[in-house]
């Protein structure tokens, strides 16, 4: 498990983790996925002797802490005004770059992971956080995944008719998506706005630079129409 003090923020919150444990009211402990809530939860519980949950929302967060006065709760949502407990929330990685280094060593521990770590590891965004970070550790440690570098400027469009342009343009931005989202695909249709299976249409035409995995290359329709004809006279047909 992650020592709290590698958790994100923890500069700022460390020092009152005492006074929080101490505290009579409830804790309501929230940040984004991934950024430690359940693992900082669970250590104050321990030290309060309290039980503690990892609640779904804050509806049920709510309810939880309405039969626990002094328990601690983990969700990802702040708390209503009108709840009367103590909140702290813990930033994303993100917020905090320069805890990376330090929780990228200590997952590498864990996994058994002893080699020179890539600096790619530890590029940001970070969708997911610290299960994101480890999952990135364990496809370089098992598949030797790493996103290659994004290509230098934009596109070059070749093509003089639209259709293939606008199918160049497309590659562009899903492997773009990808590799800034470190191969998450949920994170790359999000960043995207299209849905996954729109999204997993898109690998399948254009393959996915984090993964390794090539395109089948088929050209969409509008592009399979326009070809034939891309060399014919701009005249030909016009009366």
């Amino acid at each position: 498990m992650i020592p709290l003090a590698l958790l994100p923020g923890y500069a700022q919150w460390g020092a009152h983790l005492e006074a929080l444990a101490a505290r009579p009211e409830a804790l309501w402990i929230f940040g984004p996925a991934g950024a430690g809530v359940s693992i900082l939860a669970g250590e104050l519980a321990a030290q309060r002797g309290v039980p503690w949950s990892d609640a779904a929302n804050a509806e049920a967060a709510a309810t939880w802490l309405a039969a626990h006065p002094r328990g601690v709760v983990a969700t990802r949502t702040a708390p209503p005004e009108a709840l009367g407990c103590l909140a702290l929330r813990l930033p994303a990685v993100e917020e905090d770059p320069a805890c990376l280094p330090a929780l990228l060593e200590a997952m590498a521990s864990e996994e058994g992971v002893s080699d020179p770590l890539p600096a790619a590891l530890a590029t940001l965004p970070c969708p997911g956080n610290l299960r994101e970070l480890r999952n990135r550790l364990l496809r370089w440690k098992l598949l030797g995944q790493l996103p290659g570098a994004e290509p230098a400027g934009t596109p070059r469009f070749e093509a003089e008719d639209l259709a293939s342009n606008l199918h160049e343009l497309e590659r562009f931005l899903l492997h773009q998506a990808l590799r800034r989202a470190y191969g998450n695909r949920v994170e790359a249709a999000r960043r995207l706005g299209v849905s996954r299976r729109q999204l997993y249409l898109l690998i399948r035409r254009h393959g996915d630079p984090v993964r390794g995995e090539p395109g089948v290359g088929e050209l969409p329709l509008r592009v399979r129409k326009r070809r034939p004809a891309q060399n014919s006279s701009p005249d030909q047909g016009i009366r």
